[in-house]
């Protein structure tokens, strides 16, 4: 039996992948959480990279995730020889795949094109550097499964090879009328998403973003998501302070939330395509214009087979 390595990362993407995986029951399916090698791995042995998928919260959490639903785990696919790589970022390749077919699945929505990214292209620095903007830049896989044809563009014009991108779906994005169906007990109200931008070393003013929230809602009931890699006490002092009637959630299905919001507000998150597939106003720091050519395509959630159908030309 053929077997495949599914390289997880933040909770997004794992389920993802899992998803995936349920659609190649034939074959032999492995997962590790995201992992690296070199000089990355001794940053990481000295904690300085808790913020992102490689350790700290999301790591934890996705180990808990493939545990929880008794996964098979191979970490850093150290045990078997595999014939077949699925990942949801292409921001490190080990060099334990750089030889194998690599089937990269685009994840959501991607950092802006700011100066980290033009720094990596034009000096040829790590892709890590330029965050997720830099997606899809390795050019170390066989397909990039992405999730419209607008990003399809999108990605051509960033430096993909137009031969290697392929109009999927992506999971999670592609059947969002299914988040109507929902249990969470508040409705028409000012949903706004914070960010772990401070996290992540990148500026923000959140006094700023919330004065902004606060006036968009312009006295309607305000309820904040907090970002799960975001440091909730600081985040739920400064909401209050400013807003002190908000309702502040920390965990929770984020997407159901949405549905059940009629006012969206993001900095830069994946959760703004929900909302505008699900037809709400919806605030972002992208141009909304650009984010509806953008939007992942609605296939009745038939992206993970797509994506397994991929696979199996590679099998």
């Amino acid at each position: 039996m053929k077997k495949i390595l599914f390289i997880c990362g933040s909770m997004n993407q794992t389920t993802m992948l899992h998803k995936i995986s349920n659609q190649l029951g034939e074959y032999d399916c492995y997962f590790t959480p995201y992992y690296c090698d070199g000089y990355v791995k001794l940053v990481l042995k000295a904690q300085l990279l808790n913020f992102s998928i490689l350790g700290g919260k999301f790591r934890a959490a996705t180990e808990r995730y493939l545990q929880n639903n008794n996964l098979k785990l191979d970490y850093e696919g150290k045990n078997n020889f595999y014939d077949l790589i699925v990942t949801g970022s292409d921001l490190i390749v080990p060099k334990n795949i750089r030889n194998k077919d690599i089937i990269l699945v685009q994840e959501g929505m991607t950092d802006p094109q700011n100066l980290s990214y033009h720094m990596v292209r034009l000096f040829h620095l790590p892709r890590w550097f330029g965050s997720t903007s830099t997606t899809g830049l390795s050019d170390a896989y066989v397909k990039f499964c992405v999730a419209s044809e607008g990003y399809k563009k999108f990605f051509i014009k960033s430096g993909c090879k137009e031969e290697k991108l392929t109009v999927t779906g992506i999971p999670n994005f592609d059947n969002c009328v299914e988040y109507l169906n929902n249990k969470f007990p508040h409705k028409d109200f000012v949903l706004v998403c914070t960010s772990d931008a401070r996290e992540t070393y990148k500026f923000e003013n959140r006094k700023k973003f919330l004065k902004y929230a606060k006036s968009i809602a312009n006295g309607r009931q305000m309820i904040f998501k907090i970002h799960p890699n975001e440091n909730s006490k600081r985040a739920a002092k400064e909401i209050k302070n400013l807003i002190p009637d908000a309702l502040v959630f920390y965990q929770g299905n984020t997407n159901e939330m949405v549905a059940n919001c009629s006012v969206l507000v993001t900095i830069y998150s994946s959760v703004a395509y929900v909302g505008l597939a699900l037809g709400k106003e919806v605030y972002s720091k992208f141009n909304l214009e650009d984010l509806k050519r953008l939007a992942p395509i609605q296939n009745n959630g038939t992206s993970d087979k797509n994506i397994a159908d991929v696979c199996r030309q590679y099998l």
